[in-house]
């Protein structure tokens, strides 16, 4: 376990088009934000979620509109120093469906979405690949 206490806490307006986990990525990196936490809202255009089996990814692609139901996830580097985005989200489409699963790149924002991230100050989350799970795993020892 690592223990920390609250750093910054940054607002940030996403727009039409932008990728979710470059934006994500590109608002931690400009606040030098290497371990925390976010939350997402909003609505989106796309989505590409993901779901882990046996060491390999299954990707869905779903097509808009479709709400952000919830989005949560963390921040931490990998051995080079660079920041590596971890999330789950649920989303919605007009009929009250439901989706959910790892959050993929390709996914893009409709009207607006509208992130916030909690820094965990003074510490530096990091993911080191395990060759069991064939994942980047927090490396909290």
């Amino acid at each position: 376990m690592i223990k920390a206490t609250i750093g910054q806490i940054c607002f940030v307006r996403m727009n039409e088009n932008d990728d979710l986990i470059d934006t994500i990525r590109k608002s931690a990196e400009e606040n030098r934000i290497n371990a925390g936490m976010f939350t997402l809202i909003g609505a989106l255009k796309n989505v590409v979620l993901a779901c882990y089996e046996n060491g390999e990814y299954t990707y869905t692609h779903l097509d808009g509109p479709m709400e952000i139901a919830s989005c949560t996830g963390n921040i931490a580097v990998d051995e080079k120093g660079e920041v590596i985005i971890h999330a789950h989200i649920v989303v919605s489409n007009v009929k009250g469906e439901a989706f959910g699963g790892h959050l993929s790149k390709d996914s893009h924002v409709g009207p607006t979405a509208e992130l916030m991230i909690i820094e965990a100050a003074e510490v530096s989350l990091q993911r080191i690949f395990d060759d069991s799970t064939k994942l980047r795993l927090l490396n909290l020892g």
